[in-house]
């Protein structure tokens, strides 16, 4: 798989260079759909995170700076088949992971899926253009190919770490400010309450990192396009990152004054919110122009001119060869056969519409498994309010322990674990538990924890159509959480729906040695189900 050229004479056939790259252009936007599921996940976060609705401008800053590069290029066409073999490998993850689950796990407070979305676009990214510029290309365009892996510019791990401490110093200084004014609040941390009604929260997204992130995105982009040294770039990027934060507190402060005056116009306390917003404007417009004033300075030419790109000659009289031929219906190929399940899943679904899932109801689980009645139910919600678990509570009829089962219909292959690894949450025993039930024996992948209060054993594994089952590989580091797609499913619809089942157990007495409790507590799940069967709990919803 060497590069190929696909330079030819004006006398040669083939579409022009610069029509054959927009071609490429177009049908690379289009072939996003065949990886639907990581495109349909990040335009959801940044419509719903404030915080990291600024990747939403890295793909189209990315795909601008990589054209630009290409231009000055003359549009060769000097691309490598692995490029499509890149592009393979990317699509085909991204649709076991739709039917899987592929966890990688590093330590018990911290777990993430494999591939990670950011992954995805930088993979996808690199292949179009290893596919079609090749490598000379790919050595040019380095900087807005690795950009694609800022679609997610802001992990989670940075908000535990970095967010929440900020959203308490930002509202320290607004109180200090507040209290310098004279002004005497209540006593709670993140409110700043002038009158029993009126008054402010200091919110994650009032700390400064929004407008920090987004002014740092700006120095950098702007760093590689007027073609600064890598230390200018560096200083200037850190030096826009504090700009912004230092201008959210100029913003905290001025609102405080702001609603000290509307303490005496009251007119100005029902429109509040909208002072926040002009004043927030102004201030990032006065950053940005102090900003590109710096960049002004760092250009050689003292203005904001970026400095024009070499172009190579003869472009004008070159055209595409036929490997470029080759390539791209290969491209073609492999974007229609991997955008066809998701293409079958919304005709599927416009003529078929499934009915929506009420919020507010209840799930649908059976009153009575062998001796295990059922006693409780309820959902469990986001924080923003969707449902996404419906859940019971079983005990047996002489009153033993508690089993609590839940059923995702929303989540799709989804490993719990995550959510214990957001939340900072460690396990004391993570691994493998095959456990016969009513309809055969199922593995589900176990986690172990003690809060403090109660310990507890967590059993959770995904279910598609009757196929059930979940594994974990054992260790306090680097495990690995999976299950097997149902090939069937996959090649049929491509997009059955996939549920995680979640069960757990408890005990109160926190003293007992952890291995024992473990022992007992696997033992109540057992008993559980080897009177259920899943199916009886996931077919409502198929």
């Amino acid at each position: 798989m060497s590069p190929a050229s696909d330079h030819s004479t004006a006398s040669g056939s083939g579409l022009r260079l610069p029509v054959a790259a927009a071609l490429v252009a177009a049908l690379a936007v289009v072939g996003v759909m065949s990886v639907y599921s990581t495109a349909g996940y990040l335009l959801g976060l940044w419509a719903t995170d404030p915080l990291k609705s600024i990747g939403a401008f890295v793909p189209l800053v990315s795909f601008v700076l990589i054209l630009r590069v290409w231009r000055s290029l003359g549009w060769e066409m000097r691309g490598t088949w692995w490029g499509l073999v890149i592009l393979v490998v990317t699509i085909a993850l991204v649709h076991l992971r739709d039917h899987a689950i592929l966890e990688l796990v590093l330590s018990p407070s911290k777990a993430i899926f494999l591939p990670p979305h950011s992954l995805v676009a930088l993979a996808y990214t690199s292949g179009l253009v290893l596919l079609f510029g090749g490598t000379r290309l790919y050595r040019k365009a380095i900087f807005p190919i690795i950009l694609m892996w800022f679609v997610n510019p802001v992990p989670h791990t940075f908000n535990l770490v970095v967010d929440m401490p900020l959203q308490h110093a930002s509202a320290m200084i607004a109180r200090g400010f507040a209290h310098a004014m004279g002004q005497k609040l209540t006593s709670d941390q993140l409110r700043l309450m002038f009158t029993p009604e009126f008054g402010m929260f200091i919110a994650p997204g009032c700390n400064g990192i929004r407008g920090a992130i987004t002014m740092g995105f700006i120095a950098l982009v702007a760093g590689y396009v007027y073609r600064f040294r890598p230390r200018v770039i560096a200083m200037m990027t850190l030096g826009a990152i504090l700009l912004g934060y230092i201008f959210n507190l100029v913003r905290l402060c001025v609102l405080v004054l702001y609603y000290i005056v509307a303490l005496h116009i009251t007119w100005l306390q029902s429109r509040a919110e909208m002072g926040d917003y002009i004043i927030g404007a102004c201030l990032f417009f006065t950053a940005t122009l102090l900003l590109f004033s710096l960049i002004r300075r760092f250009n050689p030419t003292h203005d904001l001119r970026p400095p024009r790109m070499p172009i190579q000659p003869g472009l004008r009289f070159e055209r595409a060869g036929m490997s470029f031929t080759a390539r791209l219906a290969a491209m073609a190929v492999v974007f229609l056969v991997g955008s066809f399940s998701y293409v079958h899943t919304m005709v599927a679904e416009a003529r078929h519409p499934q009915p929506q899932i009420d919020q507010k109801a209840l799930g649908r689980f059976p009153q009575q498994l062998g001796q295990w009645k059922l006693r409780r139910e309820w959902n469990e919600y986001l924080t923003a309010g969707p449902l996404i678990f419906y859940w019971a509570d079983y005990a047996p009829a002489d009153g033993g322990p508690i089993v609590s089962v839940g059923i995702s219909p929303v989540l799709g292959a989804h490993d719990t674990l995550l959510c214990h690894a957001a939340r900072g949450e460690d396990w004391l025993w993570h691994g493998d538990l095959n456990l016969p039930t009513a309809g055969g024996s199922i593995a589900f992948s176990g986690s172990f924890f003690n809060d403090g209060a109660t310990q507890y054993l967590e059993a959770t594994t995904v279910c598609e159509g009757s196929t059930c089952g979940q594994h974990a590989t054992q260790g306090k580091r680097f495990g690995l959480v999976y299950s097997r797609p149902d090939l069937h499913s996959m090649m049929q619809d491509g997009h059955g729906r996939t549920m995680p089942v979640l069960l757990r157990t408890e005990t109160l007495d926190t003293a007992m040695a952890a291995d024992r409790a473990r022992a007992e507590l696997t033992s109540n799940l057992a008993q559980f189900l080897s009177a259920a069967n899943l199916s009886d709990f996931t077919a409502p919803y198929r």
